[in-house]
């Protein structure tokens, strides 16, 4: 049976100055290895020593899911040049022609992976990688969005990209980005929950719902360096921000897509 490690946590915070972008990277052992989603660059490093710690380099990583094309998500691939990268068709094509205002899929996300298209096998809903491991479409944040069922000790387990970035939109059954469809993003937060057992969310710990209650899996862990608490002008924000809903999205078409 296959098993679940987590690499390096998501964080859903973010700063005045911008997004931080800490995505979940996850290591399912198998018959063979799979990464799913790979970070951005300033995460590299950390990246690569995590796989040191369990003594493993990037040559070790057989395959890598995509979950989306996302900087965030995606601007480390070419350090597992090894590895077969699994994507949906819907997201490859996307990045080819991303609307002007998608500020997470920047116009030369296409030429990034246009490198690795080699590499690249798409995958729909229901496609098996191995026994115990499949991949559950789960649009609306992206038009190609893909999640990763796993079949565990503990139940099923869904790796969910920004399907469900964190633990709170279990509840509210609301993406809080959307840049695709907020329909179909509300509706693949309904299906990860109807179907997960346990939640590995894109920017938060692994958790369950308990009676519509959180439960957090992992301890919360970061550490800011080069700041304190009495640094001027620095301060918290507890509550999140509102959602959201890409300007433009109605207009969101596929290259080649009339309707």
């Amino acid at each position: 049976m296959p098993t679940i490690d987590v690499l390096m946590d998501g964080l859903p915070q973010r700063t005045g100055q911008g997004l931080l972008g800490y995505c979940s990277l996850i290591l399912i052992e198998g018959e063979k290895r799979t990464l799913v989603d790979v970070g951005h660059v300033g995460r590299r490093n950390v990246l690569m020593a995590a796989l040191a710690e369990r003594g493993l380099g990037p040559g070790d990583v057989d395959s890598i899911v995509l979950s989306h094309s996302h900087w965030d998500h995606s601007q480390n691939l070419d350090a597992f040049a090894n590895a077969t990268i699994y994507m949906h068709a819907d997201e490859r094509r996307y990045s080819n022609a991303p609307h002007p205002n998608d500020w997470a899929t920047p116009a030369w996300t296409g030429a990034m992976l246009s490198i690795e298209d080699h590499r690249i096998e798409t995958v729909e809903d229901g496609t098996l990688l191995e026994p115990g491991v499949g991949i559950m479409l789960t649009p609306g944040h992206s038009p190609g969005h893909i999640s990763v069922t796993v079949e565990t000790d503990q139940g099923l387990a869904v790796i969910t990209g920004d399907a469900l970035h964190y633990a709170a939109a279990a509840l509210t059954r609301k993406n809080p980005i959307v840049f695709w469809n907020e329909q179909q993003a509300s509706d693949s937060i309904t299906r990860v929950v109807e179907t997960a057992d346990v939640i590995y969310p894109g920017h938060d710990r692994p958790f369950r719902l308990h009676h519509d209650e959180i439960v957090y899996l992992r301890d919360f862990e970061l550490t800011l360096v080069n700041v304190s608490l009495d640094t001027p002008g620095f301060s918290f924000q507890p509550s999140p921000p509102a959602v959201f809903v890409m300007e433009g999205i109605e207009e969101q078409r596929l290259p080649g897509d009339s309707t």
